[in-house]
């Protein structure tokens, strides 16, 4: 049996926490009771908190964990699930962490999980995710970590992470197989009945305009392409409405949105198509007008490489329709 320790910071999201804790306790025992074989369970599994204290999750639920930190000696991989509060002080838990990685322990994070990770610096070069809804905060904070939110799971061999808060059942479905093999994680999946082909973040990212630079002349331009998406836009214009030469105003569109003013238009349109398209009351050609583009097939390969998913997919999955 894998030995698997859940650290479980306080105002965890329930979620979070039951869903891939399920997962690895099912695993090796579901699958065999609907068939009527004894269980023959994969992983051991024990909840620890920082001093072993109940935590309450972010619903108020209290949860009492099997240990501290410091009654854990040896442990094969360590997952660490999200903390509703970014900026808790988790500085005694960091060493715990390194010396346990140190020690040859596989580490994983779930949701913001990867904020505690990510502050060990064992994350530094590598690739990593978050929660989509939590990248610009990530970024700033851990510059050194090659952040990918439109991943759903990393992998670096023996660190992990994963994506919003029901990744974290993808992620220990992922572990199982990683651990145990696919046929494994595939019957546990199916005793659970959950799904093993979700790759990606990205369906589900909405993206979340950088307005707080504190450039006005830059916000009045995404101002204006947020309400003239549809129209005909060429930088230098852009430029011109700005009182800037092309030049600086690139440079200073992309010091404080993190985008070229192009790109920006693109991811504009876009978050505009998916809400026509969730709304299911126009065409994707129409759509494709609306937003400003007279090419559907054009458009469809740029929605679908940043989305993960052809507009008829996105519509079928996230119609608002009945």
């Amino acid at each position: 049996m894998r030995k698997l320790i859940f650290f479980i910071p306080d105002k965890v999201p329930l979620s979070a926490l039951a869903i891939p804790l399920d997962v690895f306790l099912a695993t090796g025992v579901f699958w065999n009771l609907i068939f009527e074989k004894a269980p023959t369970p994969f992983f051991d599994v024990k909840t620890v908190s920082l001093d072993g204290n109940p935590i309450t999750t972010v619903d108020g639920l209290a949860i009492k964990p099997d240990a501290s930190i410091y009654d854990i000696n040896d442990s094969d991989t360590i997952i660490i699930t999200p903390p509703a509060d970014l900026f808790q002080n988790f500085d005694e838990v960091i060493p715990w962490l390194i010396k346990s990685h140190e020690n040859g322990t596989h580490i994983a994070s779930f949701c913001t999980g990867a904020f505690i990770l990510a502050q060990t610096g064992l994350l530094n070069g590598k690739t990593a995710t978050t929660h989509w809804g939590f990248v610009k905060q990530f970024e700033q904070l851990y510059p050194r970590v090659n952040l990918t939110p439109q991943k759903l799971i990393t992998d670096e061999g023996d660190l992990f992470c994963s994506g919003g808060a029901n990744a974290g059942g993808d992620l220990a479905l992922y572990l199982v197989a990683k651990y145990f093999g696919k046929e494994v994680a595939f019957q546990t999946a199916r005793a659970l009945l959950m799904d093993m082909d979700r790759k990606s973040q990205s369906p589900y990212l909405i993206f979340r305009f950088e307005k707080a630079h504190g450039d006005k002349e830059i916000l009045d331009v995404q101002d204006f392409l947020e309400s003239n998406f549809n129209a005909e836009i060429r930088v230098d214009l852009l430029a011109e409405k700005a009182r800037m030469s092309r030049r600086t105003f690139e440079r200073r569109f992309k010091n404080a949105t993190g985008d070229s003013p192009l790109r920006y238009l693109q991811r504009v349109r876009i978050e505009n198509a998916k809400n026509l398209l969730e709304k299911g009351q126009k065409t994707f050609d129409e759509i494709t007008y609306h937003v400003g583009y007279g090419d559907s097939s054009t458009f469809s390969r740029i929605f679908k490489k940043t989305t993960g998913l052809s507009p008829n997919l996105y519509k079928k999955k996230y119609s608002l329709a009945i």
